[in-house]
């Protein structure tokens, strides 16, 4: 908004043209003043990512960054959910079909959520899948089934929503290797992990790591780029970590002056 006359109105009453002028004038202090508001509060930036896990609270993050106008990077894997089906199945077409058309960005979290081992061989690497039929064997994969690994999310998000999701993903647990990564990028992936005091502990055991503590350790621990680290859902927690820590975080966060914006492609 530009603070200007009306050019026009010269034959309206000298009153009218005064109450005109001061409107415009009380106007354009209040965009001023708000624009400058805006401005001053983002003074940090931090990227808050979400990966699958069981689900549980899926709906209730996100009402909440629709509430305070987040938009969130989701990493996704077909993971067993606590309604009982999995995270990709139809029953969720609706849910990432809505996340989608709130802008929010999408990477894959493998989809049998197959945590890194070891490197093997000359050129492979050792997953042990959490979910599929090769549930908790180490397996070997070379550089195409480790592609397929990966884009298979992608394949599925696209039945789902239509729109294939970004070239990024996360291996479960942060388990990598140097080798492991090199491999996701030829299959034209890039990693993405999560800074150390961006990891929010919302699966740590809740009896060493009640609530009150996560929250105010990740209130104060947050810094510039950092990214953050939480679930849709977590089996091994007794006390949720959402809803208890979630909004009150993210308002803490915003007394700090940060912002928050997508992971890059």
């Amino acid at each position: 908004m530009a603070c200007f006359s009306i050019p026009g109105l010269s034959g309206s009453s000298e009153s009218r043209m005064r109450m005109i002028r001061y409107g415009l004038i009380g106007a354009c202090i209040l965009w001023s003043q708000l624009g400058l508001a805006q401005t001053n509060t983002c003074k940090n930036t931090a990227y808050l990512t979400f990966d699958t896990g069981n689900m549980a609270v899926a709906e209730y993050i996100a009402q909440v960054l629709k509430q305070q106008n987040i938009k969130a990077t989701f990493f996704l894997a077909n993971e067993k959910t606590k309604q009982g089906g999995y995270s990709l199945d139809d029953s969720w077409k609706g849910y990432w079909q809505a996340r989608l058309q709130e802008g929010h960005r999408f990477g894959s979290h493998t989809y049998d959520h197959s945590y890194w081992v070891q490197d093997a061989g000359e050129s492979d690497v050792l997953l042990r899948p959490q979910f599929g039929k090769n549930a908790g064997k180490a397996i070997r994969f070379d550089q195409a089934q480790l592609c397929t690994e990966i884009s298979k999310v992608s394949t599925r998000f696209q039945e789902l929503t239509g729109k294939p999701i970004d070239p990024i993903w996360r291996a479960p647990g942060g388990k990598t290797s140097p080798r492991l990564i090199a491999m996701g990028e030829r299959c034209g992936y890039r990693h993405i992990g999560w800074s150390p005091s961006g990891f929010l502990g919302d699966e740590l055991d809740s009896k060493r790591f009640p609530n009150s503590k996560l929250l105010e350790q990740a209130s104060r621990g947050l810094k510039n780029g950092d990214i953050a680290i939480a679930h849709l859902g977590i089996w091994s927690r007794e006390d949720p970590w959402a809803p208890a820590v979630l909004e009150p975080l993210i308002e803490n966060w915003k007394k700090r002056g940060f912002c928050f914006a997508l992971i890059p492609n």
